[in-house]
């Protein structure tokens, strides 16, 4: 077992996720020099033992910090982490503010010798940066995107452990009236101050959990209330394939949805079963066909590569049928095992086995993406994933998602509405955001609707 010893830092966290990229939680423990002598205190006066067998002391700036604890576990472990120090989720946008500041060849530069990417990965951020840049440029100053979201599916996934429900239709309806009451608020709020959304996207949960009624209606009251003269995409997670139905199909077009998602994970039957889907593959490609049938030209799939029990051949078999399907979005995700997912309960260190496989899939998905016409358009990275990999958006023919960058670049406000949203105030002169939360739970968000609304006009409208 490691010790290692922080001195000067109050806070280790950024520290300790790069320790756990090459050690269990079993393997290693991070203090503070305060909190070793307070240890060794009680150890003497509990006559107790030390339980650990090495001890490493390190000082200095933050990188500098950090580039010695990832070349000192390098050194120990023979692993070599393609995204060196970086532990953010951000690095396109990190790219982005070097480049501003130092020019593109000055940032790439730094990316390699002083966060020790592997080029590989520099070159990956830097090149979706520019592609971001030359589509969509910098958002517009009185714009913002919305984001609302319906936080009820079928069943919960074993990865999962974002806002799910699994609830009946009187809970369903009354939610939607405290939504529907958020969504009233806040678009008078955006009229009187000539705001106007970039782009709107409905996600989960599983949006489509709704019926066609209730989806009908959400789809009225977004339509009566919001100014979408200038929007550049109406997106809605359709996600689960067996929620999707002809009716809501025609509905979504009506309204002028023009992205949706069809979320098949993986295409390998006993995986849906066994993480916890209740649709099939043949549903997967029914969903697809009905979509293409009502008339809509942009679907997005999510891939997620070292799902359990899957091999390379299990993956590469799900590429290969999402681009001979023609998706013009290809969302290719590793699995990352939250502490609140099922899965983490039944295997605590599921991140650290066949770490090598991941890096095969994503791989192959690079290759067999770019060979099919894919460009990546953008990347976010988050904790607790699988081989310390990322999650990278593909696309083709251009067809962006504005939302997705947006989110990632965070420079522009980001509305959300619904049980979980977190708004986002950008504030362009400091260049930093502000959060402002509703409530997690959908029952508690009914109950106090008008808190949230309170919430927004005293920190969002500001």
């Amino acid at each position: 077992m490691y010790k290692f010893i922080i001195e000067g830092i109050e806070n280790t966290n950024q520290y300790e996720e790069l320790i756990k990229v090459f050690l269990t939680q079993e393997e290693y423990v991070l203090i503070s020099r305060d909190d070793m002598q307070n240890a060794e205190l009680q150890n003497e006066e509990q006559n107790a033992q030390p339980h650990f067998f090495e001890e490493f002391c390190f000082e200095g700036d933050k990188d500098k910090l950090k580039r010695e604890i990832y070349r000192f576990l390098e050194k120990e472990t023979g692993k070599s982490p393609k995204w060196g120090i970086l532990t953010g989720i951000r690095p396109v946008k990190l790219a982005g503010e070097m480049t501003d500041q130092l020019g593109g060849d000055e940032a790439l530069k730094k990316l390699d010798d002083e966060y020790l990417l592997h080029p590989e990965k520099s070159r990956l951020i830097t090149n979706i940066l520019d592609y971001q840049r030359k589509l969509l440029g910098k958002p517009e100053k009185d714009s913002l995107s919305i984001y609302l979201g319906i936080p009820f599916c079928p069943t919960r996934c074993l990865y999962c452990s974002f806002t799910s429900n699994q609830v009946k239709k009187p809970e369903i309806d009354r939610y939607l009236e405290a939504l529907h009451k958020e969504i009233e608020y806040c678009g008078a709020k955006m009229a009187q101050r000539n705001d106007a959304p970039e782009s709107l996207y409905i996600g989960g949960g599983t949006p489509t959990t709704l019926n066609e009624v209730q989806l009908e209606g959400l789809l009225k009251k977004i339509s009566e209330c919001f100014d979408l003269s200038r929007l550049k995409e109406f997106t809605v997670e359709a996600g689960r394939p067996d929620t999707i139905t002809p009716e809501k199909l025609e509905v979504m077009k009506r309204y002028g949805v023009d992205r949706i998602s069809i979320n098949p994970q993986s295409m390998k039957q006993h995986t849906l079963e066994l993480i916890g889907r209740a649709h099939t593959v043949d549903q997967t490609l029914e969903a697809f066909k009905m979509a293409r049938d009502a008339g809509f030209d942009c679907i997005n799939a999510d891939l997620i590569a070292g799902l359990p029990e899957e091999g390379l051949d299990d993956f590469k078999s799900s590429v290969d049928t999402m681009i001979d399907l023609g998706a013009e979005n290809i969302t290719v995700h590793t699995l990352a095992v939250k502490r609140a997912s099922r899965l983490k309960e039944l295997d605590a260190e599921f991140n650290y086995r066949r770490e090598d496989l991941r890096e095969e899939m994503l791989t192959y998905a690079h290759e067999a993406l770019g060979k099919a016409g894919y460009e990546p358009y953008y990347l976010y990275r988050q904790k607790h994933t699988s081989g310390n990999t990322e999650n990278i958006g593909f696309c083709k023919r251009d067809l962006i998602s504005a939302y997705n960058v947006r989110i990632m670049e965070e420079a522009q406000s980001i509305l959300a509405l619904g049980a979980g949203g977190i708004s986002k105030v950008y504030y362009p002169d400091e260049n930093r955001l502000e959060r402002v939360a509703n409530v997690s739970n959908y029952e508690i968000y009914i109950d106090r609707i008008d808190e949230m609304i309170l919430r927004k006009e005293n920190n969002f409208w500001r």
